[in-house]
């Protein structure tokens, strides 16, 4: 019989039996622990696979509730956005009637003074017409002379 020593990371020990013996043991005791060992570990990557799929699936919930959550949200702020447009166009409307008031008084006495100003233009015109008229009367006579005292029409032999 020889002594075997049997060294694993931490344990040691020294044996009395046969090598072969020693070796056959040894791989009994490696399946029996290796089987445990890669049924401990199978479990554990099914685990592993089960809680990776369950969190997929609890992201894509929280995706198509955010998705749902967006959409309502557009759905809000287009009925927002529509009444608030509406008001807008209802204000402007209001401040474009103001304005048209505004624009048809002032149109309106634009409109007077116009006649206004026509009407005394045509007055101006017949004053002229008159001074021209009286201009070409006292240029056709013959130039009268007049006594500076009494502003009499002098003689043609006075001074």
């Amino acid at each position: 019989m020889q002594h075997v020593e049997v060294s694993r990371p931490g344990i040691r020990f020294k044996t009395q039996q046969p090598p072969e013996l020693f070796a056959n043991r040894q791989l009994v005791m490696l399946e029996g622990k290796s089987g445990l060992y890669f049924s401990s570990l199978d479990s554990s990557i099914d685990l592993l696979k089960k809680r990776a799929q369950e969190l997929i699936e609890n992201i894509n919930e929280s995706r198509q509730k955010d998705h749902a959550l967006m959409t309502n949200f557009r759905d809000s702020l287009k009925i927002k956005v529509s009444d608030l447009t509406e008001k807008l166009e209802e204000k402007m409307y209001q401040i474009y009637n103001y304005h048209n008031k505004i624009i048809q008084e002032k149109l309106q006495e634009f409109t007077q003074k116009m006649a206004k100003i026509s009407h005394l233009e045509t007055e101006l015109k017949q004053v002229c017409h008159t001074v021209e008229t009286v201009y070409k009367d006292l240029c056709i006579q013959p130039e009268v002379r007049l006594n500076s005292r009494t502003w009499a029409p002098l003689e043609e032999g006075e001074l």
